[in-house]
């Protein structure tokens, strides 16, 4: 038998490769291959064989079969293709015709529409003005009569004091003691324009839908209102943010007792609640990332290879962010948690900021980064003394202020005294106020809450600029307004209080147990 080292023979080769010379004549079946007389004796010897005629025979059958059967059905098949091809391209040419005369009328429809609305605002300011003219003609007219009787009156006056009798004296006297009635100033129509500078996002949404489908278009963070696999990308809702985000807030008024809207079991355990601004909420616990509606269902699930420790809701891009025991921030991207920096120790809570910066509590210190990894600030002492912020639970960030809340549960291994509070810093990361626990005396406890040691588990910032925070040790959500104070108790419950999360709406999510919800009002809407 032939060995690897021996050369094969090239193809249209006749002499045989082990005897120089000797024509191949023959063909050995155990082998499968072409040999010569010589071979017969010697590396060949008693393998059966035949001769290369008797063989070849049977060849020209093979190929003739494959001539037949190629031209016949792969030929005729690969030409079908070919034809259809032209058909392809010109149904694609269609289809994409069609989009763009729909994006068309679509988008002269819009436009169309913007100049009804442009009109009919128009003619209301044009109606308000033509009556605001009216009321302040006719108030002028007033004026001027008043003005005009005044004077006679007063003419009328000089002459009687030179010329009058006593009787014309005592008459003129009791006419000017009647009261001047002068014109009451009209009200007049009011009316105010804002412009909206980010209008894009509601132009998308008005614009419609875009899906796309097909592995070679995939695209990363479309600016459009495509469907995404994280779905979190929300155009309608960028504006609200950014309204949120606003200095001036219009103020609300907290009612009298807190009404509890809904109340549902979580399918899934939760450690942060995250509300977005369509009625879902995302959570995690552990390895999963799950977004949930109103009604308890799952509308997406993200697992994960490291523990996670925290999540945050971008206010400005809607996007999630995420940290794991693995010491790396991730951003949810095409429904996966993508890796966009690494820190130098675990990260225990996140808190992604109005101006696009990441939030991070490490062991010992706070610190801000960019999205790139860039740390901007730190509270890390630099000397030996204690830190601010010992253990760094959760973070928040007011949308008023941009002051940064942080619950600290103050480990002792980590520089703390085992007392858990909540730090308050600036945009600077300097301390403002520590929040210990204290509410009003007139906030009433029930007998099986109250009293324990102040232990915040979850703290959330609502649109005026109070903090949420959900007590697990005395079963209690606390209001605290802007300087430290605590204002009430929005609710108290038999279950412990751990993770809280708040609407655009200020409407307050509250995590019960770890797997109850209850949302609860606690504004008049």
């Amino acid at each position: 038998m032939a060995t690897a080292n021996i050369p094969v023979r090239t193809e249209g080769q006749t002499t045989c490769n082990h005897h120089k010379g000797r024509q191949l004549d023959m063909y050995c079946e155990t082998c499968q291959e072409l040999i010569c007389l010589k071979c017969i004796t010697t590396i060949h010897k008693a393998h059966p064989m035949c001769e290369l005629s008797e063989v070849t025979s049977q060849k020209k059958q093979d190929i003739r079969n494959f001539i037949d059967k190629t031209e016949e059905n792969d030929l005729v098949q690969i030409g079908k293709y070919i034809t259809s091809t032209d058909t392809l391209l010109k149904d694609n040419d269609n289809i994409f015709d069609k989009l763009a005369h729909e994006l068309k009328m679509q988008t002269e429809k819009l436009k169309q529409d913007l100049d009804k609305l442009r009109e009919e605002t128009l003619s209301l300011y044009q109606h308000m003005k033509d009556d605001n003219i009216k009321l302040i003609q006719k108030y002028k007219q007033e004026l001027e009569m008043l003005n005009k009787q005044l004077k006679h009156q007063i003419q009328k006056c000089k002459t009687t004091l030179q010329q009058g009798s006593h009787i014309e004296i005592y008459d003129t006297k009791c006419e000017i003691d009647s009261q001047i009635h002068i014109p009451v100033k009209p009200i007049l129509d009011t009316v105010s324009f804002t412009p909206n500078n980010t209008p894009k996002g509601h132009l998308v949404q008005a614009l419609g839908k875009v899906t796309t489908s097909g592995e070679g278009h995939t695209s990363t963070d479309q600016k459009r209102s495509v469907s995404s696999s994280d779905g979190q990308l929300q155009p309608s809702s960028q504006q609200q943010s950014e309204d949120k985000g606003k200095k001036a807030v219009a103020r609300k008024t907290l009612l009298t007792e807190t009404k509890v809207v809904e109340e549902w079991k979580s399918p899934c355990y939760i450690d942060s609640i995250c509300p977005t601004t369509d009625d879902q909420a995302w959570t995690n616990n552990y390895y999963t990332l799950t977004l949930l509606d109103r009604k308890a269902t799952v509308i997406q699930k993200v697992t994960h290879k490291a523990n996670i420790t925290d999540i945050s809701l971008s206010p400005t891009t809607h996007r999630m962010w995420a940290c794991d025991t693995q010491s790396n921030i991730l951003e949810l991207v095409s429904g996966q948690l993508t890796q966009q920096f690494t820190t130098k120790t675990c990260p225990y809570s996140i808190c992604i900021t109005a101006k696009n910066h990441v939030i991070v509590g490490m062991s010992g210190n706070v610190s801000k980064y960019t999205t790139q990894g860039q740390m901007v600030l730190t509270t890390m002492a630099a000397g030996t003394g204690k830190p601010l912020v010992c253990t760094p639970h959760r973070i928040t960030e007011c949308p008023v202020t941009n002051n940064v809340a942080v619950i600290d549960h103050s480990y002792e291994h980590e520089g703390g005294d085992g007392n858990r509070h909540v730090v308050v810093m600036d945009t600077d990361f300097q301390k403002l106020f520590v929040y210990r626990g204290d509410i009003p005396s007139t906030c009433k406890q029930s007998p099986q809450t109250g009293g324990e040691p102040f232990n915040p588990w979850g703290i959330v910032y609502d649109s005026q600029g109070s903090l949420i925070i959900g007590d697990q040790n005395n079963k209690n959500v606390v209001l605290v307004n802007k300087d430290g104070k605590g204002l009430r108790i929005l609710h108290t419950d038999r279950d412990w209080v751990g993770a809280v999360g708040v609407s655009r709406d200020d409407l307050l999510w509250t995590c019960l147990g770890g797997n109850v919800i209850k949302m609860l009002h606690y504004y008049k809407m």
